[in-house]
């Protein structure tokens, strides 16, 4: 059996691994990076972020088109090619996953497509029978499509996100089974090319995770739209039949039945560890999930993990901030860092878009924080009123006695680009009064941030 000896073994090619491999390999590590997926590149380049991106950007444009009547433009009827569309996400997916092969191959490590599983804790055991030792691991397995618990739906049969992207033609009606980002951005891509959805949340409005708002203008968005949503359900069971599938729930103390073509599963992922053998190597989870601390170091000291595998946020950017920290963890031991979560900005890519960075109203209460608030419609500002914004605010959190911005919320156009003016904002802990100051050209999109600034400023000076 043959065995080597790295400085550190990353499990994982995607953008948390090469972020930690590529950190390590500059500090002088000797560094190998273990791949198995069938495909190189991660969730995100090729499942996720980019080619879910891709479909939504072609769904606003024939939203555009199909509105541009508004301004005297006739276009006759909109017509959609999926085969030419899926064709032209495609190319751009295998353009983004060339280049995160060329980085793997031409990187300063050894890689290495195989699968590997612990068998002690400074052990993996490679499927082609290889041992690779290391004074540290790090895991960047990601996740994967979380099985479903729905009653049926496994016999009845379901598309995943996964799904969705490969498909040769559209349902004619759907039932979506979520109301976090995959299901909301999907179900307003169907929507918008000619698929009849149905949209089914458990909790009582849309995003969860986000004040309830921004959630209800995205709501108002989506029915305008054409597409029925029903919040607050209790999921009875699922059961395929000649037309379809059929969904039984409790709505409002109803029982309420609908029946589509198919239906979409989009509640959720989960992180992708169960075949690592992380108790042979100490590691402790919560359920499939990594435990780690703030430094990303899991219960074994010497084990690292960022990204979906661990959390505690899925998204891409703080993926690579953890990967990143914990290479300096590694290489400088005597100069620890933590991860710090006050910036954590998140973005779900509808129309309206959603995002949102620091703290939510939500949240600041919870802690005991009772901010200022102030809020701008979208409908009364005159670029979105241009562009035909009907839904949506800015919303912006202050400290009631220094001004301090703590957070923002943007539900409205270009909410995902407008968002990172306030997340600046936040890192320079900047107050309102200095927000409102900074001069913002006219007419843009991003000078309605000065509204709630200015209000929350004179809020301030007023208490004094």
């Amino acid at each position: 059996m043959i065995s080597e000896q790295f400085d550190a073994v990353v499990i994982g090619a995607g953008s948390a691994g090469y972020a930690a491999a590529r950190g390590l390999a500059g500090g002088g590590a000797r560094v190998a990076v273990l791949e198995d997926g069938r495909e190189v590149g991660g969730l995100c380049i090729l499942r996720g972020c980019m080619p879910t991106k891709a479909l939504l950007h072609a769904a606003e444009l024939r939203q555009a088109i199909r509105q541009a009547e508004d301004w005297g433009i006739t276009t006759g009827e909109v017509k959609t090619d999926l085969a030419e569309l899926y064709a032209k996400k495609d190319t751009l997916i295998a353009e983004f996953a060339g280049y995160r092969r060329q980085q793997l191959a031409r990187g300063k490590f050894t890689f290495i497509r195989q699968s590997g599983h612990f068998t002690d804790a400074h052990t993996l055991a490679l499927g082609d029978g290889r041992q690779l030792s290391a004074k540290h691991f790090v895991i960047a397995t990601g996740s994967v499509i979380a099985p479903p618990t729905v009653p049926g739906l496994a016999e009845a049969g379901f598309l995943t996100s996964d799904d969705a992207l490969t498909l040769r033609q559209l349902p004619k009606s759907l039932i979506v089974l979520g109301g976090g980002a995959v299901a909301v951005e999907f179900a307003q891509f169907f929507q918008r090319l000619g698929t009849q959805v149905t949209l089914i949340q458990r909790g009582p409005h849309l995003l969860r995770d986000m004040d309830e708002d921004a959630a209800r203008e995205l709501e108002k968005a989506l029915r305008r739209e054409g597409m029925t949503i029903y919040t607050g359900t209790r999921i009875v069971r699922t059961e395929a039949i000649a037309t379809g599938k059929r969904l039984c729930f409790e709505h409002a103390n109803v029982n309420v039945t609908v029946e589509a073509e198919e239906i979409f599963y989009g509640l959720g992922r989960t992180p992708n560890t169960a075949n690592l053998g992380l108790a042979a190597a100490g590691v402790a989870t919560d359920g499939n999930r990594i435990i780690t601390d703030r430094q990303q170091r899991t219960s074994a000291p010497h084990i690292f993990a960022a990204g979906d595998c661990c959390g505690p946020h899925e998204i891409v950017h703080i993926a690579i901030q953890q990967a990143e920290l914990l290479a300096r963890n590694i290489l400088h031991p005597d100069r620890v860092e933590e991860m710090d979560y006050r910036l954590l900005t998140t973005v779900v890519f509808s129309d309206p878009a959603v995002a949102q960075t620091g703290l939510t109203e939500r949240e600041a209460r919870a802690r005991g924080i009772d901010p200022l608030v102030a809020t701008h419609p979208f409908n009364d500002h005159g670029k979105s009123m241009i562009l035909g914004a009907q839904e949506g605010f800015v919303k912006l959190l202050a400290d009631r006695r220094t001004g301090e911005l703590l957070g923002g919320i943007c539900a409205g156009p270009q909410g995902g680009e407008l968002i990172h003016e306030i997340t600046v904002a936040l890192s320079r802990r900047m107050t309102a009064a200095e927000l409102a100051a900074v001069p913002h050209y006219h007419p843009t999109l991003a000078e309605i941030w000065t509204y709630p600034a200015e209000e929350l400023a004179d809020a301030v000076t007023a208490a004094k």
